[in-house]
């Protein structure tokens, strides 16, 4: 595993690690506002270059609360920086939505999009409830993160969902997207399922009895999965 610090235009610097070769691979952790915790090489898709940014105002990057709109130009920055032309994004949970965003609106830089158990664009009520009443049951699992940086994406996210375009963009969007649940996830996957539907490239998959954060509880599992979807992405 390498590590790199990129300075961006307003002169914050942000943690990048990188590991393997072959065509590029972006990877975004969850959250909002968590470290780079999958930045393992054990946790790699196989057979690619793969990159790992740490989010501003997180772990070892600098800087601090910040919108989507900077998390996205923050990994436009990255990507300049590092002479890639276009990149697979694989996001898990947070990293998901994450990953779609980038996708839609700049779809010159995202060859495909890898989206695991992500939330999706939305904050149903139903949602939540099932989320809710399952926390006590989920696999614990210790990640270190930011209060300031969570709350500030997680008001951006929110702002984002209601955007009056967002439905358009996605239905818009020609960017490959596959989407993949945990098959024993207490978040529900129908909003997963739902963006496969819109998207003109989505796709849809569950990997069985792993649950939310199978990278750390399964990782073999996760490893094979992700190597999996990202050859396919790269086929194109």
């Amino acid at each position: 595993m390498r590590s790199l610090m990129i300075t961006v235009a307003d002169g914050t610097r942000l943690h990048v690690g990188a590991t393997g070769e072959g065509p590029d691979v972006l990877v975004l952790t969850g959250g909002p506002g968590c470290v780079q915790y999958l930045e393992d090489d054990a946790l790699a898709p196989d057979g690619f270059r793969v990159w790992y940014p740490e989010p501003r105002g997180v772990g070892r990057s600098g800087g601090g609360a910040h919108t989507m709109e900077q998390a996205l130009a923050d990994l436009e920055a990255i990507r300049r920086h590092l002479g890639v032309r276009r990149w697979v994004v694989l996001g898990h949970s947070w990293g998901s939505d994450l990953a779609v965003r980038y996708a839609v609106e700049h779809p010159d830089a995202v060859a495909a999009v890898v989206g695991i158990a992500g939330r999706g664009p939305q904050r149903d009520r139903s949602w939540s409830e099932v989320y809710e009443a399952g926390k006590e049951s989920e696999p614990a699992v210790e990640i270190a993160w930011s209060r300031e940086v969570h709350g500030s994406l997680g008001a951006s996210f929110r702002e984002w969902i209601q955007h009056p375009d967002l439905w358009r963009g996605l239905a818009d969007c020609r960017t490959p997207m596959h989407f993949i649940a945990a098959g024993d996830d207490i978040r529900p996957s129908w909003p997963l399922r739902q963006l496969a539907a819109l998207v003109p490239g989505g796709s849809f998959s569950t990997v069985p009895g792993v649950p939310h954060d199978f990278w750390s509880t399964h990782p073999p599992t996760w490893t094979a999965t992700v190597t999996r979807a990202c050859v396919e992405a790269a086929r194109g």
